[in-house]
């Protein structure tokens, strides 16, 4: 049973949000409607490959065939992808699966009530000045030509012994309706939860949607100043490039695989609690119904709106730059069922959290001409998402 032919009985985005539990339970809400995953009847095996993401897409049929096999009645794939190509993604066939209706304009529920989770101290992992420094090297290079973009990201460790992450994706559903909220088991006390904003892929029945979003810019703290600051994006020669090379490189890799594709010329804003993002919503309709989401993920992930361009250039930078392992951050989250339908998000806007706290993650996209200085304070407002959620200010994301 797909997310759309639910019976008239369906349950509300409200009551999937509530009834999840890290550890037991899986979730991914989104503007289509809710999921929420209990138990594991069938993970997706390893890889054996050095390139694990290849052969993903056949791993899964493959588990999907077993499920329907054995009678299972859930035929769909749930978990998260890694953003490096070699690491093992976390999939599983749910021993139940419950589907919820979409939130309605006033989202899935109440807010929650904003709390400090028993967070008893915040450390940067690299310190501010060492991220600085990084966007300093990195746009050295891009003047170099060893690559036209890279995306930078940095991490804020919150320690709370006994973190429970319910109430910080509860808190996320409420606070950001119109995205993809998730809070997906990863095993061994660990979750990744979290309120990404973009849509990687879609698919339903032939029909295809991307939303690659490239070019960010705060909200302001008064409405006059938040309208100056998203017509200040929209008109960003800077932003506006850097958002045409992901635009055209998500309808590049989806083409071979589109009987048509629709892709508007000029990007729209599109707004978060946190963030301005310029947006452009690509649709399309695939050539063979065997084609399914997440042969269509796979073959977009990374975008360089969380890699850089070229790819491989960017990849090596990141490895050069960044003083830890991204593993889900700026990966994929979201689900597949056996006729190919699906929806993944891009993994941002996102933490993993384990008994002891987590781990909140944002990016920047440098481009020739990048700000150190503009790019730190951007990733401090991305962490704003994830800060909020735990009854925190953008404030905490430059502590020491």
């Amino acid at each position: 049973m797909t997310i759309e032919t639910a019976a008239s009985g369906i349950e509300t985005a409200a009551d999937l949000v509530a009834a999840y539990r890290p550890g037991r339970s899986s979730l991914f809400a989104s503007p289509r409607g809710t999921l929420l995953a209990e138990g594991t009847y069938f993970a997706v095996p390893p890889s054996g490959r050095r390139d694990a993401l290849a052969d993903l897409d056949r791993r899964v049929r493959a588990v999907l065939g077993v499920a329907e096999a054995a009678g299972h009645p859930v035929r769909t794939v749930v978990g998260a992808v890694p953003f490096a190509p070699d690491a093992h993604a976390h999939l599983v066939v749910p021993t139940h699966l419950r589907h919820g209706r979409p939130a309605g304009p006033g989202g899935p529920g109440r807010p929650v009530s904003l709390e400090r989770h028993g967070i008893t101290g915040l450390h940067q992992v690299p310190a501010a000045d060492r991220y600085a420094a990084a966007v300093g090297r990195a746009v050295g290079q891009i003047g170099d030509g060893h690559y036209t973009k890279v995306v930078l990201a940095r991490s804020l460790r919150a320690d709370s012994p006994g973190f429970d992450p319910a109430p910080v994706v509860r808190a996320l559903a409420a606070r950001e309706p119109g995205g993809y909220t998730f809070g997906v088991d990863l095993g061994a006390g660990r979750t990744l939860l979290g309120a990404s904003p973009e849509l990687l892929v879609s698919r339903r029945g032939r029909q295809v949607a991307a939303h690659p979003l490239a070019g960010s810019a705060a909200r302001g703290a008064d409405p006059a100043e938040d309208a100056r600051r998203a017509a200040a994006l929209l008109r960003s020669e800077k932003d506006r490039h850097e958002h045409a090379v992901v635009a055209r490189a998500v309808a590049d890799a989806l083409r071979p695989f589109c009987a048509r594709l629709t892709v508007p010329p000029e990007p729209s804003l599109v707004r978060t609690a946190t963030m301005w993002h310029l947006g452009t919503l690509v649709t399309g309709a695939v050539a063979d119904p065997a084609t399914s989401a997440l042969t269509l993920a796979t073959a977009l992930h990374p975008t360089p709106a969380v890699c850089g361009t070229p790819t491989a250039a960017a990849r090596a930078a990141i490895g050069e730059l960044e003083p830890f392992d991204r593993g889900f951050y700026t990966g994929m989250v979201g689900w597949v069922d056996a006729t190919g339908d699906g929806e993944w998000a891009v993994t941002i806007r996102c933490a993993v959290a384990d008994p002891g706290g987590l781990d909140l993650f944002a990016g920047a996209g440098i481009v020739a001409g990048s700000d150190p200085g503009a790019e730190l304070a951007e990733t401090s407002a991305k962490l704003g998402t994830m800060l909020a959620a735990l009854g925190l200010s953008t404030e905490h994301a430059d502590v020491a």
